[in-house]
């Protein structure tokens, strides 16, 4: 392998890793538990589970949830 090859490869792997760590992860407390598994060979299916909406009752949804009541209790308080 040539240096441009390790290179190549080397930033390809830290992107993987990055994806892996922040839309995986973000996939997952969307509760798509299935595009996220799939996800680990073909990332695009991260970016889908990403995008689209929370289902109902998933983590990310409580969370925003709770974090709308509170800035609602700051801004009647």
């Amino acid at each position: 392998m040539t240096a441009l090859d390790w290179v190549l490869s080397s930033l390809l792997f830290v992107l993987y890793f990055v994806c892996l760590f922040t839309v995986c992860l973000f996939t997952f407390k969307k509760g798509y538990i299935v595009l996220g598994i799939v996800g680990i060979f073909f990332p695009f299916l991260w970016l889908i589970g990403a995008i689209l909406p929370a289902r109902t009752g998933s983590q990310f949804e409580r969370e925003e949830s709770m974090r709308r009541q509170a800035a609602l209790n700051q801004v009647t308080s």
